[in-house]
């Protein structure tokens, strides 16, 4: 399959999502519904230039890693299933509590490394991109939201854009306010190459399912988010009528 191209699916995507009130208190899809929510609506004018700026961290992903065999040391996967779009998922899919949420882990397909907040290690499969566009975009609700995205945000100018409107955001992991009602329940693999893939992630909530893509990069010997020109990690929610199509994790 081809590489992804932009504006296929988020050009069907609809809003203002985050003023529907069935997904104002979906604490399970939390962590990306209001870090998406709130910057999309934050000016160019609002947050802390000051943190925006702040200094990268280092970590299992930084600049001054050394590769070899094309991974950071340390990071192991079971890369066999090659090219092959995913039609099940692993047997040895675990969930793991994330914030306020709760995200899959593959002892083969990742991440099969954990460093504070820094999930990571995925493998180079369609199946490791899933996990890594599922379990990334999940840490960025809480206070290592910095920390993850220096490690696992490609760099640029969209990630420089997202550290400036993220700084607007109020962090929110670890909340109990409110309930879990939504979790994910499947997902699309609509794009993939070796160096990058498209991710279409299937969520249900007590009103039905709604789906957001997000868009994934191989750099630096692991996959990373790669933002839009906006600075968004994913696409606006849109409804979805049925699971029909998609490859549920059967939670």
């Amino acid at each position: 399959m081809g590489i992804f191209k932009r504006g296929e699916q988020r050009s069907e995507e609809s809003g203002p999502y985050w003023k529907q009130r069935s997904w104002q208190a979906s604490a399970g899809f939390l962590a990306l519904v209001v870090v998406l929510g709130v910057i999309t609506t934050v000016t160019s004018g609002s947050g802390s230039g000051d943190d925006a700026k702040a200094p990268a961290s280092k970590g299992p992903l930084s600049g001054t890693v050394t590769i070899k065999d094309g991974r950071p040391g340390g990071c192991r996967t079971d890369d066999s299933a090659g090219d092959a779009i995913p039609t099940s998922v692993p047997k040895d899919i675990s969930w793991h509590t994330l914030g306020i949420g709760r995200v899959p882990v593959s002892a083969s397909a990742g991440p099969t490394r954990i460093q504070g907040a820094v999930w990571w290690c995925f493998a180079h499969t369609p199946m490791g991109a899933v996990l890594a566009a599922t379990d990334i975009p999940t840490q960025m609700s809480g206070t290592q939201w910095r920390t993850v995205t220096d490690q696992q945000v490609v760099a640029g100018q969209e990630r420089e854009l997202f550290v400036f409107q993220r700084t607007a955001v109020p962090d929110t992991a670890g909340s109990d306010s409110a309930p879990t009602t939504s979790s994910y329940a499947g997902f699309q693999v609509t794009s993939y190459t070796s160096e990058a893939a498209s991710v279409v992630l299937l969520i249900k909530n007590d009103q039905g399912y709604a789906k957001t893509t997000v868009y994934v990069r191989w750099s630096g010997g692991d996959w990373k988010i790669q933002p839009d020109s906006s600075g968004s990690l994913y696409s606006q929610l849109a409804s979805e009528q049925s699971a029909v199509g998609y490859t549920l994790w059967g939670v």
